[in-house]
């Protein structure tokens, strides 16, 4: 439970959007604007992404059944429907690696590594032929079974894939799916799964170094254990290999991919550029912009002025809403896919994709930029959009659970799309605990790194770990941004200003004090 001084944070945070996760994208799967019922990849993981807070076990399970679902070849199904076992085969480029931030993310917030132990079977089926971007099919369960961590290693050496400029090659689509004809030709590459690669690798190098640790102590009076050796001498080539990677996926983003005020979006295959200031039509694209600093890959200057050319050209404060893309796909040269088919400002086409909005914010956020993560937060907040009665029927969607998308243009702009059935409600939860309240918990250790506007004197978090109570005040007297400057458990300073959690039971009073300014750098 959270306590801040926006009430409509409150309502949101204190029940809604775990509500949302819940019956409409973890059980039904369902929602007004769509009534597959089908497991959607990399949908339904991300959606687990916010459950870590309250049960870590539906992470943990949520990750195990989605890596049945992957071929042995490293690609998954897209997505498939339990009742008939059948499900589509696809070109898409990002959906195998959300299997490893979400794999990556529940070890780092659980320190639970014997989730990389669970052996878990692939699907069988042949691949997809050249030019077949995608097929519906049933594809049984093979007989060949690996565990989580061995999953997880095919489905980062599936994606090292790069094309000419050294970026990821985008397939049929990356993250966004209406970019369906930007590569899917063999050759258009994707600036923006370029740093998701990178924040992948970055965060997978500490997981191999720790296996690697724990393969060479317990073979230590063992030298004749091949099969262990083996795994040794791999993990120690991938560890090469990945910094290799990183070191020139870096150079490529920062020189390939930066079009002198933002990062482009991606390359096509006949060799035209989206996200580009030469362009007609989608001059800018958010997510390349959010994820140079949420990857930590930008240069440390270009993330600054991206992120300001975001905020110039995509943050629309009279609708209160922030913009996927801009100007829209129309009747320009371009044509990346059926992205193109939505009106524009509709959808991924110029309007508010929320899912990225969110982005944007944590970015802010992870820039030290409090009063504007705390104004983007609330602004994109629905509840904010039906205020009054004017306002009300302008949205015209349900105040009290995210929607997907809102409108961007025209008589249309400010009105809300696709509600219920959308992921957006999970990463504006992690939005709002951990990055603009602060909450970090990292291997069973909390501590707080909180964004906040600075006229925010005072909020609390209670929160329940296990059978423990933790009272967490955070108090703010000479309106800064972040910087913990005395950290209290009980009454008794912290140094470390971090604390072993206990699951034990018994009630723990947190008292934070913000003293610090804006940071400029991680």
């Amino acid at each position: 439970m959270v306590t801040t001084p926006v009430e409509s944070t409150n309502i949101l945070l204190n029940g809604w959007l775990i509500y949302q996760i819940l019956a409409s994208r973890m059980w039904g799967k369902t929602g007004y604007y769509q009534s597959g019922g089908a497991f959607g990849f990399r949908d339904q993981l991300q959606d687990s992404l916010a459950l870590k807070y309250s049960n870590p076990e539906l992470t943990k399970q949520q990750i195990i059944e989605h890596s049945k679902h992957q071929f042995i070849q490293g690609d998954v199904q897209h997505w498939w429907h339990e009742e008939t076992k059948k499900g589509i085969r696809t070109r898409f480029s990002d959906d195998k690696l959300w299997l490893v931030y979400l794999v990556e993310d529940y070890i780092e917030f659980t320190s639970d590594y014997n989730l990389l132990e669970e052996l878990v079977p692939y699907l069988a089926g042949e691949q997809l032929e050249s030019g077949v971007d995608e097929k519906y099919d049933f594809y049984p369960t093979s007989n060949i079974e690996e565990s989580i961590f061995e999953h997880c290693q095919k489905a980062i050496d599936s994606s090292l894939n790069f094309g000419e400029n050294g970026l990821p090659k985008i397939g049929s689509g990356d993250w966004n799916d209406g970019f369906s004809e930007v590569g899917n030709k063999g050759k258009g590459e994707s600036v923006w799964l370029g740093f998701f690669l990178y924040a992948i690798l970055q965060k997978w190098l500490p997981i191999c170094k720790e296996r690697l640790e724990k393969l060479n102590n317990e073979n230590k009076e063992n030298k004749e254990n091949l099969e262990a050796i083996t795994e040794i001498n791999n993990i120690e080539e991938n560890i090469k290999k990945y910094e290799g990677i990183m070191e020139k996926l870096k150079k490529a983003l920062n020189n390939n991919g930066w079009d002198g005020r933002w990062y482009k979006r991606a390359f096509m295959d006949n060799g035209n550029v989206l996200g580009s200031m030469q362009n007609e039509e989608c001059r800018i694209d958010s997510i390349a912009q959010s994820w140079s600093v949420i990857s930590n890959a930008g240069d440390n200057d270009k993330k600054y002025i991206s992120m300001e050319s975001l905020e110039n050209h995509l943050i629309d404060k009279e609708n209160g809403i922030i913009k996927l893309l801009d100007p829209p796909f129309d009747k320009g040269n371009l044509k990346p896919g059926y992205i193109k088919a939505y009106l524009p400002g509709t959808r991924e086409n110029g309007g508010q994709y929320t899912h990225a909005a969110i982005w944007a914010i944590i970015a802010e956020s992870l820039l030290g930029f409090g009063n504007k993560a705390g104004e983007y937060y609330k602004m994109i907040n629905p509840i904010e959009h039906s205020r009054t009665k004017e306002a009300a029927n302008k949205y015209k969607v349900e105040p009290y659970v995210v929607s997907a998308d809102i409108y961007g243009q025209k008589n249309l702009a400010g009105r809300g799309g696709w509600t219920w059935y959308t992921g957006s409600s999970s990463w504006m939860y992690e939005a709002g605990i951990k990055y603009l309240l602060g909450l970090r918990i990292e291997k069973q250790k909390l501590s707080l790194k909180p964004c906040i506007p600075n006229d925010w004197r005072e909020y609390k978090i209670k929160y329940k770990y296990g059978n423990s109570i933790y009272n967490i005040n955070v108090t703010n007297p000479n309106n800064k941004y972040n910087e913990v400057i005395s950290f209290k458990l009980n009454g008794q300073e912290i140094p470390e200003k971090q604390i072993t959690l206990n699951s034990s039971g018994g009630v723990y009073n947190v008292d934070v004090i913000l003293g610090q300014g804006q940071i400029t750098s991680f």
